[in-house]
């Protein structure tokens, strides 16, 4: 719920995906999870023009939703890690390919490009690649394709490929998880990349996360400054048509 400008990083990346035409939404709450919760029941009120007359049964929205988002909150417990929160969400989807994405990060992706590369790959899982500081999962994809066959924890140099945390998965990938001690970077895409499940798609555009007092400093200048790498649902041109995925986070 740390913001950039006046939304939190969680409205940003909604607006990445809704822009491309992905509306439904299951976020995997933790700790002060209830937080989120209230933001999301009360953000219609926030965005709407209401007319409140106590002679009817209650306020009259008289503005349209400033979204056309359907937003399910799911509790997966305070201490559960990423690949179990995603292993408690199963239930709720359908049967389909879906984006799965961290909440701690920005980015320009082309959402449309994602999904395609994932659909022509035919693999369980496709994880967005990029490029920046060596803090994160590093990997090495098989020399002319984006198959990866290895994924080690530490990274490996300057200038390496990493996971920049946006995915599209098909719901059998889930099955990689074992329970709510799994961390979705570790075991899960280890086992997946050692079965051939696992692919990339490398993402040379901008993106940016937000895990230290500095990283928020950087999108805030950005924000403040009116030149928004990430603001894609500002821009003229029409969005192409794509398959509807269910995105969760």
């Amino acid at each position: 719920m740390l913001e950039i400008g006046e939304y939190p990083i969680l409205w940003h990346l909604m607006k990445l995906y809704s822009y491309y035409g992905i509306d439904d939404f299951i976020i995997c709450l933790g700790y002060k999870g209830h937080v989120i919760g209230q933001y999301f029941s009360e953000y219609c009120l926030m965005e709407s023009d209401l007319i409140v007359d106590r002679t009817t049964a209650g306020p009259i929205r008289h503005s349209p939703a400033a979204e056309t988002w359907k937003v399910t909150l799911v509790d997966t417990g305070p201490s559960t890690m990423t690949g179990g929160r995603l292993r408690r969400v199963r239930r709720f989807l359908d049967g389909e390919p879906f984006c799965f994405t961290y909440g701690d990060r920005v980015a320009d992706i082309d959402i449309h490009a994602l999904v395609r590369a994932h659909a022509a790959a035919g693999k369980l899982a496709t994880l967005t690649a990029v490029r920046s500081a060596d803090r994160f999962g590093a990997f090495t994809p098989i020399e002319g394709t984006s198959d990866i066959r290895s994924f080690p924890e530490k990274p490996q140099g300057d200038g390496a490929w990493i996971n920049g945390g946006f995915f599209v998965l098909e719901p059998e990938a889930i099955d990689y998880i074992e329970g709510d001690s799994d961390i979705w970077d570790l075991d899960p895409l280890d086992r997946l990349a050692a079965d051939g499940q696992l692919q990339s798609y490398r993402h040379g555009g901008f993106w940016q996360p937000l895990d230290t007092v500095h990283d928020k400093t950087v999108l805030m200048r950005l924000w403040d400054s009116g030149r928004v790498p990430w603001k894609v649902w500002d821009r003229r041109s029409d969005r192409a048509s794509a398959p509807l995925l269910r995105h969760v986070g």
